[in-house]
């Protein structure tokens, strides 16, 4: 068998998450589909991050294991032909070698959350941003995400569901930054850690919502943290405009060319 490194991007829209679900679309589905064309079995690949119903990916990397010594390009080309006409699309493709795993041997995961200021409906982009309608203070927010940088205890921004051994993590980076667009103003918030609990990044930005639209003060971010407590949580915030956007490894496989 040979193994194989896929970066793909995905819509999260029209599917029920990343992960294979009886009866359901989902985006580990549809790929082990198109697998399935290539080489007539059952496929089973891994991925760095099992992402929510929803949720995107621009640099989702996942691993698959195939009886053909395939051209990597060749490979990629082949696969987005039988990925048709789903929104999904095999972005690079590389060999890598057996022990070679696309969760266990990453290092570090980017997210990427896109939040819109602006009163009216979305008429572009709809599933692809949280619009919110009120102007929200981005240095309070800022300021507000510096408690949770570093190593912590964070069962308050994990769901109930979550299935991690341990709540505790270390956040390497949580920034802000604000882009003006032809749609309106967009903040931008880049999440960056070794490995997420199940909804953090989510709890993470609808709390600060909270802050930039002055319902929390900065300081009330550090007290949820310290409470350990999920109700210390604040809103949850939906799915659309949060997007996997890299994944990081020792040695980047899809660098040797």
């Amino acid at each position: 068998m040979h193994r194989f490194a896929l970066k793909i991007e995905y819509d999260g829209r029209p599917f029920s998450g990343w992960q294979r679900q009886k009866d359901l679309a989902t985006v580990q589905g549809a790929i082990e589909t198109a697998l399935a064309k290539l080489e007539p079995r059952t496929h089973k690949i891994a991925a760095a991050g099992r992402t929510d119903a929803g949720v995107h990916a621009t640099g989702q990397v996942a691993h698959c294991d195939l009886k053909r010594d395939w051209d990597p390009f060749r490979l990629s080309e082949a696969l987005n032909h039988h990925l048709k006409p789903a929104p999904v699309a095999i972005r690079d493709c590389a060999r890598v070698a057996d022990d070679w795993h696309a969760r266990f041997s990453a290092v570090e995961r980017a997210y990427i959350f896109r939040l819109l200021v602006r009163r009216a409906p979305l008429t572009f982009g709809a599933g692809q941003f949280w619009r919110v309608g009120q102007d929200l203070d981005i240095a309070a927010m800022q300021e507000g995400a510096n408690h949770l940088l570093g190593r912590h205890d964070f069962t308050t921004f994990r769901s109930s569901i979550c299935q991690a051994d341990s709540p505790v993590r270390t956040l390497d980076r949580l920034a802000l930054r604000s882009e003006e667009t032809a749609q309106g103003q967009m903040i931008v918030f880049d999440v960056r850690a070794r490995s997420f609990l199940h909804n953090q990044v989510r709890s993470f930005v609808g709390t600060l919502e909270r802050v930039g639209a002055g319902n929390w003060a900065p300081e009330d971010v550090a007290k949820a943290l310290a409470a350990r407590d999920r109700a210390a949580c604040g809103p949850v915030c939906p799915p659309q405009g949060l997007y996997l956007d890299s994944v990081r490894y020792p040695d980047d496989p899809f660098s040797k060319r």
